[in-house]
């Protein structure tokens, strides 16, 4: 199999490691980890970008649209949801609302209150995006067969509950 950049960096890095425990295995894992991360960030950009999206705009109806309730919620419940203020949260639906993505209305409990509701052109947006998305996503997963696919599955959701469980890493 032909060497990575992971490969190069343990490489190059072993030797400067000789008072340090170092885990060749471990230094590739995580910088392969890294590696993909980026990856998926540059093709999440490369969909946003084509798609004529902020981040703030794609996470914010991407909240919206994977709730419980798709394509509704309360301001509260999306800030809380997305971790901003709630003047984040205004800021981030009006700009919304005048691109058409979102209309506000009065709550259907409580007409004191009000509800957020994605739009038909934002909901055709965020699946332009998502489909972007999904199809860099599945390409880079196309390297894999099925089978192998289903093991790194397996694999990575045991580090990841790990991670999960031991808290903050200590350093």
């Amino acid at each position: 199999m032909p060497k990575d950049l992971a490969d190069l960096h343990v490489e190059r890095w072993r030797d400067h490691w000789i008072d340090i425990s170092f885990d060749d295995e471990v230094e590739a894992l995580t910088v392969r980890l890294l590696n993909l991360a980026r990856h998926l960030r540059e093709a999440k950009q490369t969909a946003l970008v084509r798609t004529d999206l902020q981040d703030f705009e794609y996470d914010t109806l991407h909240a919206l649209m994977i709730r419980d309730t798709p394509g509704h919620a309360s301001p509260g419940a999306l800030a809380q949801e997305l971790g901003v203020s709630n003047a984040g949260i205004t800021g981030r639906l009006d700009g919304l609302e005048k691109k058409g993505w979102v209309k506000r209305m009065p709550g259907a409990d409580d007409r004191r209150r009000v509800d957020v509701e994605v739009t038909r052109a934002g909901a055709t947006v965020w699946r332009k995006a998502m489909s972007l998305r999904g199809t860099a996503e599945d390409e880079l997963a196309s390297a894999l067969t099925r089978r192998e696919l289903v093991t790194l599955n397996r694999l990575l959701r045991k580090l990841t509950l790990h991670a999960e469980e031991s808290g903050a890493p200590s350093a």
